[in-house]
């Protein structure tokens, strides 16, 4: 009983389960011994100068880990699975160097939380560059707490920049973010912000120059960020979405993954090809008579299966992959399919002004307006959909205004808006006309099935 009892006042010696020196004690009593609990009071920290460092009553995994490319899955899929320290996990009182360092492990778990949920649409290189702005910033408010106070100062707070990193990094106890808790711990959301933003991020792009016979390969750095525009998954075929399914099939786009970068969406790759797959495999089922529910419901698992399969040879961390039944995924890839219902498509149906940023190379071969399109292309599309309204308008008036006053020839139905009694409603008219030939050369893109970019 006694070596029990001497494991209580040890830190070195307190489980994963054991969250208080009440708990150890209570484990003593339940062996073959009598214990008399009103005999034992709680360890005390005696003064520095009696010999020896305090004592640890309150077990604390800290620091945390640099994230890694290596470490970055267990980071997001065993996030509840690590400890978090509530306020009642220490008394009232004392125990301050401790409680910071609680304080800044719950700090980063949270903000890891917050990279981890961007990941489906960052990518993993963001999100990985997320998560080390997270660790990074969570040991500099650490070493910020830690100074303020007249306390020992944590040693890896005395060094600066890289060092400091690499010292925090060097101590983490669990390096490889490994769950340490059998069940979920309750998440802690952090008071102070974390402010991220992709833009931030560089990324390593391989130049033309690289890839000329052997030599010296050359860098460049990429900060720009793309948002990711991809349907996916698609919704898994039943009974009451089979119709629609086949129906708006050639509304529905198809993938092109040159146009992404060398490194940093790998995972988006995957994700595109998975569609293409699902696609063709669905174009097939409906040109049957018979059973094309199955066979689209068996295409749709059978995709969704291969590309879990090649995310964790990728280490890939989506989250429905690493639900372990396969029914369960295919539950989970339902439930966050944008379009699960294959209805989401026919609101787009009705082309707008923006399809000329799709569509003016068609325009221009197949059916001319009469006025050069450049000024909608290269001021209006790169802009963010907000913005493109109203630069629209603006490139509408200006073109109007240029061709009514101009005394160059222009065609019979531009001649007609020129003549509109009112000034207004000339880039009215004149917009009617450039609606019509987008109109028809939207219907023969559809018609050719283009693929697209899953980047916007």
């Amino acid at each position: 009983m006694s070596a029990c009892l001497s494991s209580v006042r040890s830190p070195l010696t307190l489980t994963k389960s054991c969250k208080s020196w009440r708990t150890r004690i209570s484990s003593c009593c339940s062996q073959k011994w009598t214990c008399q609990t009103s005999s034992i009071t709680k360890p005390s920290f005696g003064p520095r100068s009696a010999g020896g460092p305090p004592i640890l009553d309150y077990e604390v995994q800290f620091p945390l880990g640099r994230p890694t490319a290596d470490n970055l899955e267990a980071i997001c899929l065993h996030g509840d699975h690590r400890p978090r320290y509530p306020d009642s996990y220490f008394p009232a009182s004392g125990f301050g160097q401790l409680r910071r360092r609680a304080s800044a492990i719950n700090r980063a778990e949270s903000w890891f939380s917050t990279c981890c949920k961007g990941n489906q649409t960052w990518g993993r290189e963001v999100t990985l560059c997320c998560a080390t702005q997270a660790w990074e910033l969570s040991v500099q408010t650490f070493c910020e707490e830690d100074s303020s106070v007249k306390d020992r100062l944590y040693n890896c707070c005395r060094l600066k920049g890289s060092d400091r990193l690499k010292c925090f990094s060097n101590d983490a106890p669990n390096p490889n973010y490994k769950p340490t808790e059998e069940l979920p711990v309750t998440a802690l959301p952090s008071a102070d912000s974390f402010n991220f933003d992709p833009n931030t991020c560089q990324r390593s792009v391989m130049t033309p120059y690289s890839v000329k016979g052997n030599r010296r390969k050359k860098m460049k750095k990429q900060p720009t960020f793309q948002k990711i525009d991809i349907i996916f998954p698609p919704g898994r075929p039943t009974v009451h979405v089979i119709e629609p399914l086949c129906h708006n099939q050639k509304l529905r786009p198809l993938y092109n993954i040159r146009c992404l970068p060398d490194s940093g969406y790998e995972q988006v790759a995957r994700q595109a090809k998975t569609v293409n797959r699902i696609e063709k495999g669905f174009k097939q089922c409906c040109r049957q008579n018979r059973n094309v529910l199955n066979c689209a419901d068996r295409k749709w698992r059978d995709e969704l299966d291969k590309f879990c399969q090649s995310e964790n040879s990728e280490q890939g961390i989506h989250n429905c992959c690493s639900v372990g039944e396969a029914n369960e995924r295919y539950s989970c890839f339902q439930s966050i399919s944008p379009d699960p219902h294959f209805n989401g498509t026919s609101a787009s149906e009705e082309p707008s002004l923006h399809n000329i940023c799709d569509t003016h190379k068609i325009i221009k071969k197949k059916f001319p307006v009469g006025f050069p399109l450049k000024s909608f292309v290269h001021q209006c599309c790169p802009l963010a959909e907000e913005e493109k309204i109203s630069c629209f308008d603006q490139r509408l008036t200006e073109i109007s205004g240029n061709l009514c006053s101009s005394r160059k020839p222009t065609p019979p139905a531009v001649r007609r808006c020129c003549r509109k009694p009112s000034t207004q409603d000339a880039p009215e008219c004149i917009s009617n006309i450039l609606m019509d030939a987008i109109t028809k050369a939207t219907n023969v893109l559809r018609q050719k099935k283009k693929k697209k970019c899953p980047l916007s």
